[in-house]
């Protein structure tokens, strides 16, 4: 049994979803066309997409999975950076009044 790549996932999610260049999707958008393209498809419905237009198309599929992988990157990046910037938010202890001191 192989392990599940999350990253490769993701790419063939955004590869399968409806969303395209031209819309300039930002990394939220990446992420939402991803849940909703996984929820849609399934993980094996994205891979079956994305094997199917690499047969038909192959010169047009090659450009769309650079992109993919290239906005996956970024709004995975982006979605960790927010996530621990939002986990060290509140772990730090407040700050003490300087009248209380």
């Amino acid at each position: 049994m192989s392990r599940l790549d999350i990253n490769a996932v993701r790419c063939e999610a955004l590869f399968a979803s409806a969303l395209q260049r031209s819309d300039r999707p930002s990394p939220a958008d990446v992420r939402l066309a991803i849940t909703r393209t996984v929820r849609e498809l399934g993980t094996g419905g994205c891979a079956a997409r994305v094997a199917q237009e690499f047969g038909d198309h192959p010169e047009v599929a090659l450009s769309r999975m650079q992109w993919a992988r290239q906005l996956v990157e970024v709004a995975v990046s982006q979605s960790t950076v927010a996530a621990a910037m939002h986990t060290l938010r509140y772990r730090r202890p407040a700050p003490v009044p300087a009248s209380a001191a």
